[in-house]
């Protein structure tokens, strides 16, 4: 169970981590979505600090357990929060968001698990 714990916190780690550099560099493809989704441009910055702080808590939770499972429980709520936005406005291509949804909550399961 532990090398599953690992495996699937490292990889939620590094699939949130990454869509962080994207939202924090300045990258077109997040503010394209934000203007489909009718998100003001000014929140892509705070999204990519919190998918930051996620990233960076689960794999903190290496050291303090209870802070993965709590930044676990953060990315989820941040994707149902996405999944909101997806649907507010229609859209239905919701194959990225449910890749990294699976993920942290895949990453939530083997942190409550631990």
């Amino acid at each position: 169970m532990f090398a599953a714990y690992v495996a699937v916190t490292i990889l939620a780690a590094v699939f949130t981590g990454a869509a962080a550099v994207t939202y924090l560099i300045g990258h077109d493809y997040p503010k394209a979505q934000a203007d489909l989704k009718r998100v003001p441009r000014s929140w892509v910055p705070v999204l990519g600090v919190l998918l930051a702080a996620g990233s960076l808590g689960l794999l903190a939770g290496f050291a303090v357990p209870l802070l993965g499972r709590l930044a676990a429980a953060g990315l989820v709520l941040y994707f149902v929060g996405a999944l909101v936005a997806h649907l507010r406005v229609g859209s239905r291509d919701l194959m990225g968001w449910a890749v990294f949804f699976v993920t942290v909550v895949a990453a939530l399961v083997v942190n409550l698990a631990r």
